[in-house]
C-alpha cells in the first residue's frame, strides 16, 4: 500500500538550504516538496496556485516581515499550514507567531529528523513546538510551591496538549463542552497562564504543576 504524501512548500531565501531540503525531502515517500520561493512576494501565487499542505517559512528577514506573509497566505490558502524556520524565538514572539497562525515553530540548526517529525505533525493537523523553543519559557508553578492541578484538570491539560478541541475533550471524557470550560479556566487560574497558546508552550517543562508531558514527545499539539 502506498504512503499518501503531504505536499510542502519553501520560501527559503538561501539556496543552499533549499538545495539541502530538496535533498531531505527526496527521500521522504510522505512528504513531497512542491515548489520553492526566496521571498514572500514570489511565494504568494506559488502557494496559492498548488495548495501545499505545508509551507515552511523563513524568519531570517524578521518576524514582522514572516507573520505579515502568515497573514497573506491565510487569505490565498487557508488550508495551507504554516511552519517558522527561525533562528531564536523566545516567549514572547512564540505566542505572537502563533496567535498570527503559525503551526509549527523549529529552529534552523534542528537535526534533520526533527524539521521531518515538525513537517509531519503540522501536515497532519497538529501544532508542534520544538522542545528548545518552549523551554526559553518560564515555567508554570514549581510543583513542590505552586498549587496542584487535579486529575481530572491533568486529563484536560493532556488532551489540550494532544490537539483536542473542548468538544473532543468532552466526548473523550464524557463530560459536557461547558464542563471543560471551566476546568481549563481553573487550570489558567492556578497556573498562571493566559491561554491554551501558553499552556502549549509551558506543559512540558519538568516538574510543572503535576502537568505531565504529552506523549513523552518532543514536541507540543494544539488545534484551534
Amino acid at each position: 500500500m502506498s504512503v499518501p504524501a503531504y505536499t510542502v512548500f519553501a520560501c527559503e531565501s538561501l539556496p543552499i538550504m533549499i538545495e539541502g531540503l530538496r535533498g531531505i525531502l527526496n527521500g521522504c515517500p510522505d512528504l513531497n516538496l512542491v515548489g520553492v520561493a526566496a521571498s514572500a512576494t514570489e511565494a504568494l501565487p506559488l502557494v496559492a496556485a498548488n495548495r501545499p499542505r505545508v509551507v515552511l517559512v523563513d524568519q531570517t528577514g524578521g518576524l514582522r516581515g514572516a507573520l505579515q506573509f502568515v497573514t497573506e497566505l491565510r487569505g490565498v490558502a487557508p488550508e495551507s499550514q504554516v511552519v517558522l524556520w527561525a533562528n531564536a524565538l523566545g516567549e514572547v514572539d512564540s505566542m505572537r507567531a502563533l496567535k498570527a497562525g503559525v503551526r509549527g515553530i523549529v529552529k534552523r540548526a534542528i537535526p534533520v529528523e526533527t524539521l521531518l517529525e515538525c513537517l509531519r505533525a503540522v501536515a497532519g493537523g497538529s501544532l508542534w513546538i520544538e522542545n528548545t523553543v518552549s523551554n526559553q519559557a518560564a515555567g508554570l508553578p514549581d510543583r513542590k510551591t505552586g498549587p496542584r492541578l487535579t486529575t481530572r484538570e491533568q486529563e484536560i491539560v493532556q488532551l489540550v496538549c494532544r490537539g483536542y478541541k473542548n468538544r473532543q475533550i468532552a466526548q473523550e471524557l464524557s463530560i459536557t463542552p461547558g464542563t471543560v470550560k471551566v476546568h481549563l479556566m481553573h487550570v489558567f487560574e492556578k497556573t498562571g497562564v493566559k491561554d491554551r497558546y501558553e499552556l502549549a508552550l509551558r506543559s512540558r517543562k519538568p516538574g510543572n504543576s503535576g502537568v505531565p508531558p504529552a506523549d513523552g514527545s518532543s514536541m507540543e499539539v494544539l488545534n484551534g
